[in-house]
C-alpha cells in the first residue's frame, strides 16, 4: 500500500511577533483536525524590525516610539490576552523589557531543522513572551537553545560565529520579495497561502485543499 505523500506546511514569522505565537498554536489545533494527513511544519524566518542593533533596545521606548505611547497597545494587548488564555499562553507583555534584534533567535531555528525545529520555535516563542527573557543576550539564547534540545558547546561556538546569518538574511529577503509584508504567513505544499493567525478551522481547510489539489 502506498504511503501517503507529507505536505509540507511553510510558516514565515518572528518569534517576537504576538500573532506569530498565536498562530503557532492554531496551527497545532488544525493539525488535530486532520490527522489523517501527514504533515512537516518548517518554519521560515522574518524579522518585523532589522533595524534593532545586536545588543536591543529598551521596550518601553521602542513601543512609545512606534506607537506613540503605551496606551495605544493596550486595546491589542487586551485581545491577545484573551486569545492567549483559550490558547494556553500566558502573554507577559508588561515583564517584557528589551526588544530584540531576532536574527540570532533566526539562526537558532535554521540550525535545528528537523524533529527538534518546533521545540525550538515554542522555546523561544515561550522565553520572550510569558518568562520576559532577553532574546538579545547570547547566553539567555544558549540557555533556551538547551532546553530545546541542542547541544551546549556547539550553539555556543555557532553562536559566537557569523555562521548563517547571510543566509537569514537572504531567505527573509526571498520572502519579501514573494510579496510577504506581514507575519504569520502560512504556505501549504507550494500551493496555498493564508496571511495572518486564522482560525484552526481555516488553516484545516487549508491542509485539506492543498492536499486534494493536482500537484504543480
Amino acid at each position: 500500500m502506498p504511503q501517503p505523500e507529507t505536505l509540507a506546511i511553510d510558516v514565515v514569522s518572528d518569534v517576537v511577533c504576538p500573532w506569530c505565537y498565536v498562530g503557532k498554536k492554531r496551527l497545532e489545533a488544525a493539525l488535530t483536525l486532520v490527522p489523517e494527513i501527514k504533515t512537516e511544519v518548517r518554519w521560515r524566518p522574518y524579522q518585523l524590525d532589522p533595524t534593532i542593533p545586536p545588543e536591543g533596545v529598551s521596550r518601553r521606548a521602542y513601543m512609545e516610539k512606534k506607537f506613540g505611547s503605551l496606551d495605544a497597545i493596550k486595546p491589542a494587548h487586551d485581545r491577545l490576552n484573551a486569545l492567549g488564555q483559550e490558547l494556553g499562553i500566558a502573554f507577559n507583555f508588561s515583564g517584557i523589557l528589551i526588544s530584540p534584534n531576532t536574527l540570532d533567535a533566526h539562526r537558532m531555528i535554521r540550525w535545528a531543522f528537523g524533529n527538534r525545529q518546533d521545540a525550538m520555535v515554542e522555546a523561544l516563542f515561550r522565553a520572550f513572551f510569558v518568562d520576559a527573557k532577553n532574546l538579545a543576550d547570547a547566553n539567555v539564547l544558549t540557555e533556551i537553545g538547551v532546553s530545546a534540545g541542542f547541544p551546549r558547546e556547539a550553539l555556543t561556538a555557532l553562536l559566537q560565529s557569523d555562521e548563517d546569518k547571510n543566509t537569514v538574511r537572504d531567505e527573509i529577503a526571498a520572502a519579501q520579495n514573494l510579496g510577504i509584508q506581514g507575519v504569520p504567513f502560512f504556505i501549504f505544499g507550494q500551493k496555498y497561502a493564508v496571511s495572518g493567525a486564522e482560525t484552526a478551522e481555516h488553516l484545516a481547510s487549508a491542509i485539506r485543499q492543498a492536499t486534494a489539489a493536482p500537484a504543480a
